[in-house]
C-alpha cells in the first residue's frame, strides 16, 4: 500500500504554527536579554550572516525535498562570538540568514523559506540557550566548560533541526516520519566535526577579528566537497541497484516488483527491530538483489502454471549461487551476497548466525509470495499468510522476523493479499485458486508423467 501524501493546507499551517512560535520565542528573548546592538555585535551578525548565507547557498542535496550545506561550523562560532558580547539574540539572528536559499528566493517557494528560517531559529534558541545556561558567566576564557558547551549546543542544535526538518520532508514525500528523521539525522551527524570546529573559530574571530572570518571559507569548502563525494558515491550505487532491477523488469516485471515488496517487508522490519541507517541501507540492498540470479532462469520456468519437475527445479535453484557471485562481483554489494543464500536464513532460524538480515529477507520474501498471486495460485488472504508464518516460527522462520513482520505491517493499517494487491500482474494462463505444492518441499511433477505426455 502506498502512504498519501499530507494535503497542502496542513503543510501551509505547520508553517504557520512554526512561524508564531519563533515570532514568541524571539519578542520574549528581546524583552529579557534587553539587546543593544552597538557596531561590534552589528559587525559581528553582519560578517558571520553573509558567511552563513554564502555556506547555505553552496550545499548540496541530500535528496529531493533537502539540502545540506557547511554554515553549521558558522552557526556555533556564532554562539561562542556573541556569548562573548552578551548578546543572545546574535545566532539566530545569523541563522536568518543561513536560511535564505537564493533558488527558493527565485523560485519564490515562500513556505520553504519561512519554514527554514523558523526551524533553523527554534534549532539555535535551544543551542544557545544550553550554551549560556552551561557557560554561565565565564564567557571570557576558552576552557573545559565552553568546550562542553559546544559540544551539548551542537548536539541540541543537529537533533532539533533533523527533528524539525524531517516534518516537511515526511508530509510532502508520505514517508513515515521516523523513517525520514532517522535518515536526516544520520545525515546531519556528519557535521558533527565541523560544528566542534566552530569552536575554535569562534575564538580566533574574537582574538583577531572580524577579518579572520575569511578563514571559515576553506573548511566550508572541505564539508560541502566532502558531502558531495558522499552523494555522488551513494548515488552511483543507487544506479547500479536501479539498472540490475530495471534488467529483472525487462525479463520479468513480476520478479521486479517482488524484490521491491520484500525490500519493504525487510524495511518494516529493520524498523520494528531498531536498525540503524548503515544496516537498513545493507538489509534494503540485499532485499532487492535476492533474486538477481533470476536472470538466468527462462520465463517459462518461472511462470509455469502447474508443478515444476525435479529436473526443472535443480535447474531454478541454480539462481542462488549465480546471485552470490553477481553480487560479489560489485564492491559495494559484495557485503550482502551472503545474506542472500538460503543457507544463511537457515542459520539465522536456529540461531547459529552472527545477522538476522538472511532469515528476516525470507520471512519478507515468504510473506510476499503467500500474498501475492502466482503463476501456479492466486494470492492467499493475510490472515493465512499471518497463520502461516506463525505456524513456521522457530522451525521454517525466524520467530523475532516473523513477529516483527507482523507488529510493522499491523501498525501501520496496511493490509495486502487477496482481494488488497498492490501489484497485479497479466498471466498466460489465469492461477488457480489452490496451489499445486511446493518444489522445496519435494512436490514434483513425476518424470514419467513429463515423457509420456
Amino acid at each position: 500500500m502506498k502512504t498519501q501524501r499530507t494535503p497542502d493546507h496542513l503543510i501551509r499551517l505547520t508553517v504557520l504554527v512554526m512561524c508564531g512560535l519563533v515570532v514568541a520565542l524571539t519578542a520574549f528573548a528581546a524583552v529579557v536579554t534587553q539587546p543593544h546592538i552597538d557596531s561590534q555585535e552589528l559587525v559581528g551578525v553582519l560578517v558571520l550572516g553573509v558567511f552563513a548565507l554564502a555556506a547555505t547557498n553552496s550545499d548540496v542535496d541530500a535528496r529531493a525535498a533537502m539540502g545540506m550545506s557547511g554554515n553549521v561550523m558558522v552557526l556555533i562560532a556564532s554562539l561562542v562570538v556573541f556569548r562573548y558580547y552578551g548578546f543572545f539574540l546574535g545566532p539566530i539572528l545569523v541563522g536568518f540568514f543561513g536560511a535564505f536559499d537564493l533558488r527558493q528566493l527565485r523560485e519564490r517557494a515562500w513556505s520553504k523559506l519561512a519554514f527554514n528560517a523558523s526551524a533553523e531559529s527554534l534549532s539555535l534558541f535551544a543551542a544557545a540557550g544550553l550554551f549560556w545556561l552551561i557557560v554561565g558567566s565565564n564567557s571570557a576564557t576558552a576552557d573545559v566548560s565552553q568546550f562542553i558547551g559546544v559540544v551539548v549546543a551542537s548536539t541540541a542544535y543537529l537533533g532539533l533541526n533533523s527533528m524539525l526538518i524531517a516534518i516537511p520532508v515526511s508530509l510532502t514525500c508520505g514517508e513515515p516520519y521516523n523513517r525520514v528523521f532517522r535518515q536526516i539525522a544520520a545525515f546531519n551527524a556528519g557535521g558533527f566535526p565541523f560544528a566542534i570546529l566552530g569552536f575554535g573559530l569562534g575564538w580566533v574571530y574574537l582574538e583577531l577579528g572580524a577579518a579572520v572570518v575569511p578563514l571559515l571559507l576553506v573548511p566550508i569548502l572541505i564539508a560541502r566537497r566532502s558531502f558531495a563525494s558522499y552523494l555522488e558515491l551513494q548515488a552511483s550505487q543507487e544506479q547500479t541497484i536501479e539498472t540490475l532491477i530495471l534488467a529483472l523488469e525487462a525479463k520479468d516485471p513480476y520478479t521486479s516488483g517482488h524484490a521491491r515488496r520484500v525490500a519493504m517487508f525487510a524495511g518494516y522490519v529493520g524498523e520494528e527491530l531498531g536498525f540503524g541507517p548503515r544496516r537498513m541501507e545493507r538489509l534494503r540492498y540485499a532485499a532487492l538483489m535476492h533474486d538477481i540470479g533470476k536472470l538466468i532462469v527462462p520465463n517459462q520456468l518461472l511462470n509455469k502454471p502447474g508443478r515444476l519437475t525435479e529436473a526443472e527445479f535443480e535447474r531454478v535453484k541454480r539462481h542462488e549461487p549465480v546471485s552470490v557471485e553477481l553480487l560479489r562481483r560489485i564492491d559495494f554489494l559484495a557485503p550482502v551476497a551472503g545474506d542472500t543464500t538460503t543457507e544463511a536464513a537457515e542459520a539465522a532460524v536456529k540461531g547459529d548466525a552472527a545477522l538476522i538480515e538472511p532469515a528476516i529477507i525470507h520471512v519478507a520474501d515468504a510473506f510476499d509470495a503467500m500474498t501475492s498471486t502466482r503463476s501456479y495460485r492466486r494470492a492467499l488472504s493475510q490472515e493465512t499468510a499471518f497463520s502461516e508464518l506463525r505456524n513456521g516460527a522457530g522451525t521454517q522462520f525466524n520467530a523475532t522476523a516473523v513477529d516483527a513482520l507482523i507488529c510493522g505491517i499491523e501498525r501501520r493499517g496496511e493490509v495486502y493479499g487477496d482481494g488488497h494487491e498492490i501489484d497485479t500482474h497479466e498471466w498466460a494462463v489465469a492461477p488457480p485458486e489452490a496451489g499445486t505444492g511446493s518444489a522445496g518441499l519435494g512436490d514434483f511433477v513425476p518424470e514419467e508423467q513429463v515423457a509420456g505426455a
